[in-house]
């Protein structure tokens, strides 16, 4: 306890050096940190974002692509695919239930997405959690939409509020279905995923929109608009669905049979599998910051033993005051040891929480600036590792002046 104390003084007489040792060293922990807590935490979103789920079927093309558009709503899917297709494997007697997902429009800046009452039947995330309502209920009609949590609370929407969706992803769309307004019928309760980022109306809803829009283009200017007649609407293309088969035995059969479906090149894939793909890219990512913050740690630790050592010669006179008053060279040796240990251990905790509270901060912003799912773990052994490791190599570090400290002599440092 008396090192420790004395360890400690050392430290504060030299204030300045000390403070920017701990911060060097503290800047290398976050790194590491960081890097290990948004790689676990994304892998956490991604893997919560949608459950029970067996298959995401969708037009030939990426498997990647199609996951991250259809569940994560990032991108665009490659094509749409017929509503004679989907209507074909719904009623697939190995199929349990089919989620239609039609995409294309938005509301400043938040993805619309046609569906219907399915979604809020059959959707789970994070385990067998399924969507609720916080208030109001889903699209009765026609003209009505449901708003995820993070819409509602961004544009201050609630019940009754009336939207003018923009045709396109495109935060601001030049085109606006004016003609077609929606109003708010209810607001989902939080559920940490993309539903929160979304608005959901129904598919003749989005039909309703683009009543008129011959080859997916509005009337020209001055070409009068036709007027809306309910009875002539009708579902010709989806974007995607989502399927749920009655067995698990049924999936890689189900699998099969539509990636060989001959009337359309149709794609579906399995999303826990799919994701490996995602894991694997971001692992490539992961080892080369962990190398970069690996350099930065080594170069916090050379900082702090280039700041020890320097300080050796201008203690000498503290040493030999130390040794004058009966401490014997050994306990010299650990005073070094222990402040090189107290620098490491206060910039570990320092980093860590600093990394964490950044998260906690910002992880929403996160999320809506990049539509990512990010959730906030606890620390993994790889990062309490990186504490430990920091600590040990700090000690050994410390040795170093520690070792010359210990070869000074009395007489040495007196005339010093």
């Amino acid at each position: 306890m008396r090192l420790l104390r004395l360890a400690l003084a050392s430290l504060r007489s030299r204030a300045l050096t000390t403070t920017l040792t701990v911060c060097s060293i503290a800047l290398s922990i976050a790194l590491l940190t960081a890097v290990d807590a948004l790689r676990a935490g994304t892998k956490a979103g991604f893997a919560g974002t949608v459950s029970h789920t067996d298959l995401v079927v969708g037009a030939r093309g990426g498997e990647l692509p199609l996951l991250l558009s259809t569940i994560f709503h990032v991108g665009t899917a490659s094509n749409n695919i017929s509503w004679q297709s989907y209507e074909h494997f719904a009623h697939h007697p190995a199929v349990a239930w089919t989620i239609p997902i039609s995409m294309g429009d938005s509301f400043h800046g938040f993805r619309v997405i046609a569906t219907d009452d399915n979604l809020y039947a059959h959707y789970k995330y994070r385990g067998d959690h399924s969507l609720s309502f916080a208030t109001g209920h889903s699209p009765q009609s026609i003209f009505e939409a449901t708003l995820g949590a993070s819409v509602a609370n961004q544009l201050h929407l609630g019940l009754g509020d009336r939207l003018t969706l923009s045709h396109g992803i495109e935060e601001r769309s030049i085109l606006k279905h004016d003609a077609t307004p929606f109003t708010v019928a209810g607001v989902l309760a939080q559920t940490g995923t993309p539903i929160d980022r979304s608005v959901f109306i129904t598919l003749l809803g989005e039909e309703a929109m683009h009543f008129g829009w011959e080859g997916g283009t509005p009337p020209a200017i001055g070409e009068a608009a036709p007027k809306l007649d309910v009875s002539q609407l009708h579902v010709d293309q989806i974007t995607s669905f989502l399927l749920g088969a009655r067995s698990r035995m049924s999936t890689l059969y189900l699998q099969r049979e539509i990636n060989t479906y001959k009337p359309e090149p149709l794609s579906a894939i399995i999303p826990a599998y799919t994701l490996q793909e995602l894991w694997v890219l971001l692992d490539y990512a992961d080892e080369a910051l962990s190398l970069v913050s690996a350099a930065v740690l080594v170069v916090g630790l050379l900082t702090m033993l280039v700041a020890l050592y320097t300080a050796v010669n201008e203690r000498r006179h503290e040493v030999a005051i130390l040794r004058a008053v009966g401490m014997p060279s050994s306990q010299i040796l650990l005073l070094f040891v222990a402040e090189a240990v107290v620098i490491a251990t206060v910039a570990t905790v320092l980093g860590f929480v600093a990394v964490y509270v950044g998260l906690l901060l910002a992880h929403g912003a996160v999320e809506r600036a990049t539509g990512i799912p990010l959730m906030i773990t606890r620390p993994s052994q790889r990062v309490l590792l990186y504490g430990a490791a920091t600590i040990a190599l700090s000690a050994v570090v410390g040795l170093v002046p520690a070792w010359r400290a210990y070869r000074t002599s009395l007489a040495d440092g007196l005339r010093g």
